[in-house]
């Protein structure tokens, strides 16, 4: 089965396509020479993922889904949450975000985080939405050179490594993403076979 994934971050793809179990196959949109902005306004993570994965699928008439991801730090009042990729500014540098993140914690005693992924799913004229959440902390300095966008400040729950020290099998296996994509590709088996 063809899949649409609404999303041109390479990282995330790859991501996707190590955890999706055979019969499905990724198509990303370079793949499909796909270059219009995807519209990203809600003020939700949920709201964003809908809004991409249907916006997608009125153009595309394929199945496809989006994902949107924030990083909630309790203690900040839920912040970056749905700014998570933006959290420093437009420029979108996971660098400055991640600064930004330890100087807002640095006399904070609570460096609770958790990370959640909301899939959106457009599939036979209707969306279905999946979520995955993993709990952890944010450590002082960065430690790693996998992964992405915060991975080198969360150490997950159950683990002394953060996400940007574990290779990919090891992140995917305990992830927001990896399970969001779980509950996804479960939906999925039922419905088309």
């Amino acid at each position: 089965m063809k899949l649409l994934f609404a999303s041109s971050n390479e990282h995330k793809i790859a991501e996707i396509k190590a955890i999706l179990p055979p019969g499905f196959q990724l198509i990303s949109l370079k793949e499909i020479q796909f270059h219009d902005e995807i519209p990203e306004t809600s003020d939700t993570i949920e709201g964003n993922a809908i809004q991409k994965a249907t916006f997608l699928a009125d153009k595309m008439h394929i199945p496809c889904f989006a994902d949107d991801t924030g990083l909630v730090i309790p203690s900040l009042s839920g912040e970056p949450g749905v700014y998570s990729a933006r959290y420093a500014g437009t420029q979108r540098n996971p660098d400055d975000n991640m600064n930004l993140v330890l100087e807002k914690l640095k006399d904070q005693v609570n460096r609770n985080a958790y990370f959640t992924t909301v899939i959106a799913l457009y599939i036979n004229h209707k969306v279905h939405v999946f979520e995955g959440r993993i709990d952890g902390i944010i450590i002082s300095e960065k430690r790693g050179n996998n992964g992405f966008g915060y991975d080198p400040i969360f150490v997950p729950e159950g683990s002394e490594k953060t996400f940007a020290e574990m290779d990919s099998d090891e992140k995917n296996k305990m992830s927001h993403r990896g399970r969001a994509l779980a509950k996804m590709t479960a939906y999925l088996k039922l419905v088309t076979h």
